[in-house]
């Protein structure tokens, strides 16, 4: 039996939690609502303020989902009631982002400014020119917004210099040295 799965979720005040025809689960508090379809090969009963997760048998399959869905119920508890947030550093010289209304531009290097908009549930915070905060109560998009920053200009090895998340260690390596 899983671990995981086989915790239950515990239901803070002010959020409720309904399954609805065909295994949508739908989570309501105080930052928002979120839905999500889970697998048929998992049974979720709310029970109280807990909800448990039960799976159909102990096929590989079966034993996957059942954590995996009890770990989205959990995220999406967690999402509405304190939301998830991913920090962003900019390391270079003349690297720097700002807010413009809903947009996120940037001078990361090249010859033009990089701008992003806000996506659907998600907000951009920049409390510094070299600082980006990510916000919103979907983990999965917020983790992919994130991911999307990232990639305008990853951090390389030699200088240090791109766009890394706050508690990432980038690897430096060493420069060239002479043949002589």
């Amino acid at each position: 039996m899983s671990r995981i799965g086989r915790t239950p979720v515990a239901v803070p005040s002010g959020v409720t939690v309904t399954v609805g025809d065909g295994n949508v689960v739908t989570v309501k508090g105080p930052k928002g609502t979120l839905s999500r379809a889970v697998r048929p090969e998992v049974t979720v009963s709310v029970e109280g303020e807990v909800v448990n997760v039960t799976r159909a048998s102990d096929l590989p399959l079966h034993r996957a989902m059942h954590g995996l869905s009890r770990s989205m119920i959990a995220n999406m508890v967690i999402g509405v009631t304190d939301g998830f947030k991913k920090e962003l550093e900019i390391n270079g010289i003349g690297y720097r982002a700002a807010k413009d209304g809903k947009k996120l531009v940037m001078n990361l290097g090249y010859s033009h400014q990089v701008i992003v908009e806000e996506a659907d549930g998600i907000t951009i915070d920049v409390p510094a020119p070299n600082r980006i905060v990510v916000g919103g109560i979907d983990k999965q998009a917020v983790g992919q917004f994130a991911a999307d920053i990232r990639r305008k200009r990853p951090p390389e090895p030699y200088l240090g210099k791109g766009i890394k998340y706050a508690n990432e260690v980038i690897r430096r390596k060493e420069g060239k040295t002479g043949t002589k």
